[in-house]
Parts: structure tokens; C-alpha cells; sequence
């Protein structure tokens, strides 16, 4: 058995493994500025795919079982999603005509003031948008289910490299230097250990709390996978289909992962 603060370092260091990736995302930049649409959709559309398996099978799942099962457990479960979901509507409504990936491959038409506005409401969108995913680890962790919580930590940086991509390139195409380029993206990962802990911690303090946090955070990733990611990976017809082929395989990789690991 894992001591408290066992655990609350563990959920901590693999938030910041996961938040970390996102730097590991943007290294391609120090090689190449010219990536693909086609090949930008194919990771995003893994990365979602990667994303809803974790959803569903390291939260929703674990947190309706956890919550006693039956109409009481899908219930709880059931408020949770709704409530990450709407928290997330109104995160999103701090950052007007930003959408979370729609710069990630647009070409710099413009060097004004509103172009850079625009941009840095965008790197701190992505940022924002971390919390709930670093929380989610944390939660996953929480109650010492470590191979629930590495099954999260893996998914969430899985899905941070191409994440880390999109906030790379149009700083690059702003004119920003690659070094500083690559120090911001990694640094928009770095809000997900202080989700993880505030998640491990909620956790370690209350257990009863578990179901709901887990629904929670299932419902915050919910909304940023619908909202954000697969909007984007559909907005290139001509490889709209590449895009869903890759969630699919990006779905089972981790469905597979997940079972593996638990």
C-alpha cells in the first residue's frame, strides 16, 4: 500500500511527464518548419482518438463503477460529465473567436497587433485547457490506482505532441524565434502537474469525491476533443478521411493500452 504522499508525488510527476510531451511535440520545429496539413490532421485525429478511449475507459467507466454502480453510479456519472463539460463552455468564453487549434497550420497574412492578439489568446487557450487534462491525471491517481492513473498519464501525453505542434508552428510563422518558439509550447504543458496535484490531493482529502471529480474531468476532455480537436481535423476535406481513420486507430491503440495496463 502507497502512503498519501506516495501517491500525491506519483500523480504529480506523471502529470509533468504528460504535460512535458508537449515540448516533446514541438521538436520537429528545430528540424523542419515545413509540416503538412495532411499529416497535422492524421496526428490531431490519433490524438483525439487516444483521447475519447482514455475518456471512456480511464474515467467514465472506472467512475460510474466507483460510484456503486446502477442508476446511482451513471448518475453521478452522468452530472460530472455535464458539469466538466459546461465548466469548459466557460472557460472557452474568456478567449472570443479563438479557437483552440484553427491557428495550428494558417499562414501568418498579417504581423498587426490583432494577428499577435489573436495568436497569444490562442497559446493561452491551449494552456487553459491543460488544467483539466493534468487534473485528470491526478485523479486517476488519487485513490492509488496506479495502473488506472498510468494508463491517463499515457494517453493525455500521447496527445499532447500534437498539441505541442499546433502551438509551435504559427509562432514560428509570426516570426518568432525557434528556441523561444519551442520554450512556449513546452511551457503550456506545465500547468498539468498543478492540475495533477490539485486533482491527487482532492482525492487524497475526500474519497467520496472520487466518482464526480472522475466524471469531471471526463467531461472537460469531452469538450475539448468535440469542440476543438475534431472540428479541426474535418475542416481539410481532402483528408477528412485520413483524419477518422486515424482516431480509429488512435481509439483502439489505446483501448488495447488501457486494458493491458489494468
Amino acid at each position: 500500500m502507497l502512503s498519501h504522499t506516495q501517491i500525491i508525488c506519483i500523480g504529480i510527476i506523471a502529470s509533468l511527464a504528460a504535460g512535458l510531451a508537449t515540448g516533446a511535440g514541438a521538436i520537429p520545429i528545430f528540424f523542419t518548419r515545413n509540416i503538412s496539413k495532411k499529416l497535422m490532421d492524421a496526428l490531431l485525429g490519433m490524438a483525439a482518438g487516444i483521447m475519447l478511449a482514455a475518456t471512456a475507459f480511464s474515467l467514465i467507466i472506472p467512475a460510474i463503477e466507483k460510484a456503486g454502480g446502477g442508476i446511482k453510479g451513471a448518475g453521478i456519472t452522468l452530472i460530472g460529465i455535464l458539469v466538466g463539460g459546461i465548466f469548459l463552455d466557460v472557460v472557452d468564453r474568456l478567449f472570443p473567436d479563438t479557437n483552440l487549434l484553427s491557428n495550428s497550420m494558417n499562414d501568418a497574412e498579417n504581423e498587426n497587433g490583432a494577428a499577435l492578439r489573436r495568436l497569444w489568446l490562442f497559446v493561452i487557450a491551449i494552456t487553459v485547457h491543460n488544467f483539466p487534462e493534468g487534473m485528470a491525471v491526478g485523479v486517476g491517481f488519487g485513490d492509488g490506482d496506479i495502473a488506472n492513473g498510468t494508463s491517463l498519464a499515457i494517453a493525455i501525453g500521447l496527445q499532447n505532441i500534437p498539441e505541442g505542434l499546433a502551438v509551435a508552428l504559427p509562432l514560428l510563422q509570426h516570426g518568432y524565434s525557434t528556441g523561444k518558439t519551442f520554450l512556449t509550447a513546452l511551457a503550456t504543458g506545465l500547468v498539468e502537474p498543478i492540475g495533477g496535484l490539485i486533482g491527487v490531493c482532492i482525492i487524497q482529502l475526500s474519497r467520496p469525491l472520487l466518482p464526480f471529480i472522475m466524471a469531471f474531468a471526463a467531461g472537460a476532455m469531452l469538450f475539448v476533443i468535440t469542440e476543438e480537436i475534431i472540428p479541426e481535423i474535418h475542416n481539410h476535406q481532402y483528408c477528412s478521411k485520413l483524419a477518422t481513420h486515424a482516431l480509429l486507430i488512435g481509439f483502439v491503440i489505446m483501448m488495447f493500452l488501457d486494458n493491458v495496463l489494468g
